[in-house]
């Protein structure tokens, strides 16, 4: 059988390649966009199939150059980290601590059915934590920068199943997100206000630090001088992620002396927050915000589509049960979950109705599910600004630094 190699340019072009495939695939397909299933996913997985069936026909055997995905997903996350300012946290600071404390509790219990469904089907437990909150509640960044650690741990195809179970998590959580809130609110008769106007979210409150930085169109120097300060602006938030991820590798480094065993990216979201809350109070650096969220976004889809596009198929065919059992109870517990503690904890409000929406999202799937979702309710049934200031800053931020200490515990204790 041939062996392909790509190296680190062609993988990163058949990366870009991948993402626009997959962007085609979901426009032509209404029920893709319905379940908010990303571009990156579609394209991944149908290069992914391609692969293994080059593979088992004895066309090919294709490998991919995977260098750059720690460096890609690290840099995601130090954009997370980019997010967190205090005037943000200060806003929802009471509810976000609740609803964070509700996804961590949460984040324990997938785990427990995931090793209940583990040992059911005669697996190791580890597995079970693998395809539960990791993959989950942690999504595919998460479950990725995880893997190796199971895979360490005994646990076989720990990366192809971790990214399986994410995958079709963030299908779930499409899914059942604007269903069980919108239950919610059709069973309590709760609207927003001016729901008949049908607004969306707030806009997000304005970064500080941003007037001094952005490009002066009315000067004497017109366009070139716009698009001069554009490119400056945009080297700047490249610099800053870089800064923040050098750092967050002493800080990792750091954490890995003192014992504690977390994924790279913790050290580096941390960095990223601190850069951020300083520039916040000081204006000294000058963060173009919007531009280190883009560039963060663009490299978690080309890691998500590379890693998707490696993933070895031909390894699940032999945990296909404990997988799909354990969707579907964890399905099932979200759903319970929303409805007893996290609504009626929240206020048993309109926003709360609304929270469980993005809850069911970020907690099945990824925070892009739970905006996707809020969006869609408050567009019917009008705007839940709480909501959208509490469900955000611990999708993105926070569930992912108690997650990791959950998974890390479950972790010490299973291998």
């Amino acid at each position: 059988m041939p062996l392909v190699d790509l190296d680190l340019v062609q993988t990163l072009a058949v990366g870009g390649m991948t993402l626009f495939f997959g962007i085609g695939i979901v426009r032509a397909i209404p029920a893709l966009q319905r379940s908010n299933v990303p571009a990156a996913v579609i394209g991944g997985l149908v290069v992914a199939a391609l692969v293994t069936l080059a593979r088992v026909t004895g066309l090919a055997r294709v490998g991919f150059d995977t260098s750059l995905q720690t460096p890609l997903m690290t840099a995601f996350f130090t954009s997370i980290g980019l997010s967190a300012g205090f005037s943000l946290l200060r806003a929802g600071s009471g509810q976000a601590l609740r609803f964070l404390a509700l996804a961590s509790v949460l984040a324990v219990v997938q785990n427990a059915i995931g090793i209940g469904v583990a040992l059911a089907c005669g697996e190791r437990p580890l597995l079970g934590v693998l395809i539960s909150s990791t993959a989950l509640a942690g999504g595919p960044a998460t479950a990725l920068a995880f893997a190796p650690q199971f895979a360490a741990a005994g646990v076989p195809a720990a990366e192809a199943l971790a990214i399986a179970a994410a995958m079709a998590g963030i299908v779930l959580g499409g899914l059942l997100g604007g269903p069980i809130a919108t239950h919610l609110l059709e069973r309590n008769g709760l609207r927003g206000p001016g729901a008949a106007r049908s607004p969306g979210p707030p806009a997000p409150p304005s970064e500080p630090g941003r007037a001094a930085h952005e490009p002066d169109s009315g000067t004497a120097a017109g366009d070139e001088a716009e698009e001069e300060g554009g490119v400056r602006d945009a080297l700047k938030a490249l610099t800053v992620l870089l800064v923040a991820m050098a750092a967050g590798g002493v800080i990792s480094a750091g954490f890995a002396a003192a014992g504690l065993t977390l994924p790279g990216y913790v050290g580096a979201m941390l960095a990223g927050a601190v850069a951020r809350n300083i520039d916040d109070a000081t204006g000294w650096i000058g963060i173009p915000h919007d531009l280190a969220a883009r560039i963060g976004s663009v490299c978690l889809t080309l890691f998500l589509t590379i890693a998707l596009a490696n993933l070895r198929l031909w390894e699940l065919a032999a945990l296909a049960t404990p997988l799909l059992v354990n969707l579907a109870l964890q399905a099932v517990a979200v759903a319970l979950f929303c409805r007893w503690l996290v609504f009626p904890l929240m206020g048993r409000d309109y926003d709360a109705a609304v929270m469980t929406g993005g809850f069911t999202g970020f907690m099945l799937g990824t925070t892009a599910n739970a905006m996707a979702v809020m969006h869609t309710l408050v567009d019917r049934f009008g705007p839940a600004p709480r909501a959208f200031v509490v469900a955000p800053i611990v999708g993105a931020f926070f569930i992912d630094f108690t997650n990791a200490i959950v998974i890390t515990t479950f972790l010490s204790l299973l291998s």
